[in-house]
């Protein structure tokens, strides 16, 4: 079989089944799993979600923490032919329906200490309601549906369940932010997914032992994908505390983690790091948000030369690789490079009229490669918007190349902020205020940090009426969720225009320094 032309789940099952006794997951509470046994409860699993319809042309949404099961219910699902949405953990209920009705999900499976949340999110649904199945028993009266684990349990053996995806098809549609109207779904299909995780992955360990502290529904994902793909071992935890990350790392000898920078700030800035045995990590995997460059040489001296930069997009998977010597590399206007190109990808960066531009240039980056999206769910006239001429793809980032090919990100022509656990849409935050009868005109828009990138968002009051801005900060939280809310509120007079009329959000991001008079968050 030729992975790259095979469905991903073929190539996973197939490296489980290579050394079945190995330890493939660790748990959150020190559980081990084998390789043969997760690959049996994928088969049964799949036996079950058989039966129950699920099958090619299906959506399966999954509603889940970083739990075994919910990878095993995804290999299942996606090895019977099925797409499969991966729902963050943290949205508003409301935000979550959003994602589900735009899918037509058949089948929404749920880990039961998000059973709540389930609840309100189906009674949030506009469109059918789909089946719904728990990874574990539910402790509420009546139980949201049956329990997966327990049918799969009852079994008399493990069957042998063939496998129904074809390379081409969708394995995953996975939403990059607008949860205003139909949100963008990225449709993510087998093929270049499995070329992607049968690549080698410089400096992830031999085999690898990976720690998934963030999202299994983000990054953390598809590493750990990566992980088992290579015949090593993934380790889970339920979130992103910064003393157990580094007690983990050298508790379970980890050899790669990823972490976004400004939850890379936080392992620095422990007071456990001095003491704690690094010794088998030898790579580090950041990105998703800009990275500091002092922050990042600091990190360079504290952890040795592991420090691996991924830039990527959910519409074109991979697209270029910072190694640790790019650290000692200035760039314009001292930035850091996101590196080079990956195997298999072109980058161009472009003007306004799709002209090509050398070195040292700014431009939009344009992509081409196996792994451009086929376009988003539904959504053909935004896909048209940036599947351009042959087989390239806009990013809506600006940036430069430098002689050697190094790639420098300089802005974002799309405006959204990037923060821990995701991307926030000014749009969407700046809807919602407008709905608030206090609020007149309102501007949200990101504030770099240290740590990266903060909301904060500007009000004019309505005539004769106070803003009182923990009351805006709480309608956010209840609408949309606690990493939509914005941490500071400035109180104007009027917005500040650009000269054509539009929100000067570069001012507005000036005048909040120091000594900007914002109201702060607690």
């Amino acid at each position: 079989m030729n992975a790259p032309d095979a469905p991903y789940s073929d190539v996973l099952l197939a490296a489980l089944r290579r050394d079945p006794a190995r330890t493939a997951l660790i748990a959150a509470d020190g559980t081990e799993i084998t390789a043969g046994a997760l690959a049996a409860t994928v088969h049964r699993m799949a036996a079950v979600l058989a039966d129950r319809g699920v099958g090619r042309g299906t959506t399966v949404a999954l509603l889940s923490g970083n739990a075994p099961a919910v990878l095993a219910a995804r290999y299942a699902a996606n090895h019977l032919g099925a797409r499969v949405v991966l729902l963050y953990d943290g949205l508003a209920p409301a935000t979550l329906a959003t994602l589900v009705d735009s899918v037509d999900a058949a089948l929404l499976l749920v880990e039961p200490e998000l059973a709540a949340t389930a609840r309100a999110l189906l009674g949030h649904l506009r469109g059918p309601r789909p089946a719904v199945l728990t990874l574990g028993p539910d402790a509420y009266e009546p139980p949201l549906g049956d329990d997966l684990l327990a049918a799969c349990a009852a079994l008399p053996k493990t069957p042998e369940v063939p496998g129904a995806a074809l390379p081409g098809d969708d394995w995953c549609i996975r939403h990059t932010g607008g949860t205003t109207g139909v949100p963008k779904g990225v449709r993510m299909t087998h093929a270049p997914y499995a070329r992607m995780l049968t690549r080698p992955m410089a400096a992830a360990g031999n085999p690898p032992r990976f720690l998934a502290a963030t999202s299994l529904a983000h990054l953390a994902g598809i590493f750990t994908d990566a992980a088992l793909v290579a015949g090593g071992t993934a380790v889970l935890r339920r979130g992103f505390e910064a003393g157990e990350v580094l007690a983990a790392v050298a508790r379970h000898r980890i050899t790669h983690l990823w972490a976004l920078p400004p939850l890379l700030y936080r392992l620095l800035d422990h007071p456990d790091l001095p003491t704690t045995d690094l010794s088998s990590l030898t790579r580090v995997t950041y990105g998703g948000s800009p990275a500091s460059p002092s922050r990042m040489r600091r990190a360079a001296e504290a952890l040795g030369p592991v420090l691996y930069g991924e830039y990527g997009q959910s519409e074109a998977l991979s697209i270029a690789e910072a190694v640790p010597a790019d650290l000692d590399v200035v760039g314009p206007g001292g930035r850091l490079t996101v590196g080079r190109a990956r195997p298999g990808v072109e980058i161009a960066v472009r003007d306004g009229d799709g002209r090509t531009l050398g070195p040292g240039e700014a431009g939009e980056i344009h992509v081409r490669s196996a792994g451009v999206m086929t376009g988003y769910w539904k959504q053909p006239e935004r896909s048209a918007e940036v599947l351009v001429g042959d087989g390239w793809l806009r990013t809506g980032d600006i940036g430069l190349l430098d002689e050697e090919g190094r790639l420098y990100l300089l802005d974002r022509a799309k405006d959204v902020i990037i923060v821990v656990g995701g991307h926030v849409h000014p749009l969407e935050i700046e809807d919602l205020l407008h709905t608030h009868p206090d609020v007149a005109q309102c501007d949200v828009y990101g504030v770099p940090t240290d740590d990266g990138e903060e909301v904060h968002a500007a009000v004019v009051a309505a005539p004769g009426r106070t803003v009182d801005p923990e009351q805006l900060r709480a309608l956010v939280v209840h609408d949309k969720g606690a990493m939509y809310a914005p941490v500071a509120f400035r109180i104007c007079d009027a917005l500040p225009l650009t000269p054509v009329g539009k929100p000067d959000k570069v001012r507005l991001r000036a005048a909040d320094g120091p000594a900007a008079a914002v109201a702060a968050a607690p």
